[in-house]
C-alpha cells in the first residue's frame, strides 16, 4: 500500500517539474506563461523560445508520463496504481505545486501515459495528430484529434479484451481535462482566430504571482 501511494506521489511531482518555465527564463529571461497561452508546454516554448528548446520540452514533458508508469511498475502492486501515477503525472504538468498550480495543458504528459501503456495505439495518436497539424497548422487541432484518437483505441482494446478497463479509464479522464483545457481553443478555432504554427507569440497581459 505504501509503494501504491509513493508511486503516485512521485508521479505527480515529477510531472510537476516545469522544464518549459524553467528554460524560457534561463534561455531568454521571460516568464513563459506572460507569452502566448500563457502555458509551459512545447508549443508554447516553441512560439517563444525556439524549436530546439521546443524539442527537449517536448520530448522531457513526454518522459513524465512513460516514468510515472514505469515507476507504477516497480513501486505498485496493480494495473491502477500505473493509472493513477500517469494521472498524477498530468496533473501534475497542468497544476504544478512548483508555480503555484499554473502549468500547461498536458497533451504531451498524458500522451506519455499512453505510451507505456499501449506504445502502439500511442504512436498512432501521434500519427493522427501529425498529420491535422500538417493539413491545418493548428496545433491545438491536432491535439485533440491524436487525444481522441488514443482514447478510442483504448476503449476498443477495453471492450474486445485486449486491454485493461483502467487504461480505457485512463484515457477517458486524461482527454476529457484536455478537452476542458482546450475550452478556448476550440472557441477560436471556430471563429477562425487560432493561432497556427508558426506564428510567433504575443505578449500577454501580466499577471500577480
Amino acid at each position: 500500500m505504501i509503494g501504491n501511494v509513493l508511486a503516485v506521489l512521485l508521479g505527480y511531482l515529477i510531472g510537476a517539474i516545469p522544464l518549459g518555465l524553467i528554460m524560457a527564463k534561463a534561455l531568454k529571461g521571460i516568464d513563459i506563461r506572460d507569452y502566448g497561452s500563457g502555458k509551459i508546454g512545447a508549443t508554447n516554448v516553441l512560439r517563444t523560445v525556439g524549436v530546439k528548446a521546443a524539442a527537449v520540452v517536448f520530448a522531457f514533458d513526454l518522459g513524465k508520463g512513460v516514468a510515472a508508469v514505469f515507476i507504477a511498475r516497480g513501486m505498485g502492486d496493480a494495473t491502477y496504481v500505473e493509472v493513477l501515477a500517469a494521472g498524477a503525472a498530468f496533473a501534475g504538468h497542468n497544476w504544478s505545486v512548483f508555480i503555484r498550480f499554473t502549468g500547461g495543458r498536458g497533451v504531451n504528459t498524458g500522451l506519455g501515459g499512453l505510451f507505456a501503456m499501449a506504445p502502439l495505439w500511442a504512436a498512432g495518436a501521434v500519427g493522427a495528430g501529425i498529420l491535422v497539424i500538417g493539413l491545418t497548422r493548428y496545433v491545438s487541432l491536432g491535439s485533440l484529434t491524436g487525444a481522441t484518437f488514443g482514447l478510442v483505441a483504448l476503449l476498443v482494446l477495453a471492450a474486445t479484451g485486449h486491454g485493461p478497463w483502467e487504461y480505457a479509464g485512463y484515457a477517458v479522464a486524461v482527454v476529457t481535462l484536455i478537452y476542458f483545457q482546450h475550452w478556448g481553443n476550440m472557441q477560436r478555432l471556430a471563429r477562425g482566430e487560432e493561432r497556427r504554427l508558426g506564428q510567433p507569440a504575443e505578449v500577454r497581459e501580466p499577471t500577480k504571482r
